[in-house]
């Protein structure tokens, strides 16, 4: 399975979220995008009662800097509009879990879009309830749903089974990625996991064609006893 592990508090994940997009369209498609975020009291409560953990450690205020700077240098190589938001209450639950509402209604892809364009081209607040229910609403998801997700069981339980998975494949800071046994972290490493993939498949499909042609090979062989004989789901 091919994961991509992505914050909207992250610049990194932001710049990865748009390589994706005009570097690697396809392979965005093949992905499973899984949020990661520092969870609350509550979420953090819930993980631990399901036997998990979150594994975070806060930047220091040097590193903060120096990713101001280097966001900056990266953004302008892109040509993207890049403005630094300020996060005055940061309650990542908000976002993240509006995500997963506005996924379950298939808009996953559309609430990103705007998001990300939120914080990181307009520098706006999306912990913010109110900017979060005006981009499901932008996107055709009842913006009362995506506010209220935080209070709502059913999704801090969806939010829980993300924090376990973050948990289970050892995910300790955005964006990464997951090809089977390999990891991939930041943002410097999507080319390497892209061609990762693209060799994989590039190999399956080299097999696929030896195993056909070893087939044909076969003396005797007619098209008649080839085939399966049975119906398409391929069980007798």
């Amino acid at each position: 399975m091919l994961k991509f592990y992505f914050s909207l508090r992250s610049p990194y994940s932001w710049l990865a979220y748009r390589d994706l997009g005009t570097r690697h369209r396809e392979l965005a498609g093949r992905l499973e995008w899984i949020p990661f975020w520092e969870p609350d009291e509550v979420s953090l409560r819930m993980l631990t009662d399901a036997g998990g953990k979150f594994v975070y450690t806060p930047m220091s205020r040097a590193k903060h800097l120096y990713v101001l700077q280097d966001v900056r240098r990266l953004a302008a190589e892109r040509g993207l509009a890049f403005a630094w938001p300020v996060d005055r209450a940061p309650w990542w639950e908000v976002p993240h879990l509006g995500y997963l509402v506005a996924k379950r209604h298939n808009r996953g892809p559309e609430f990103l879009e705007h998001a990300y364009r939120a914080r990181w081209e307009q520098g706006r607040d999306v912990c913010d309830r109110s900017v979060v229910a005006d981009i499901g609403e932008t996107v055709g998801v009842d913006p009362g749903e995506v506010r209220d997700a935080v209070e709502n069981p059913r999704v801090r339980a969806e939010g829980v089974e993300a924090l376990l998975s973050i948990y289970r494949d050892g995910v300790f800071g955005v964006p990464f990625f997951v090809r089977g046994y390999d990891r991939y972290w930041g943002v410097d490493r999507l080319s390497t996991f892209a061609a990762a993939v693209e060799g994989a498949d590039a190999d399956a499909e080299a097999a696929a064609r030896r195993t056909l042609s070893a087939v044909a090979a076969v003396p005797g062989r007619d098209d008649d006893r080839a085939t399966d004989g049975g119906h398409a789901g391929g069980c007798g």
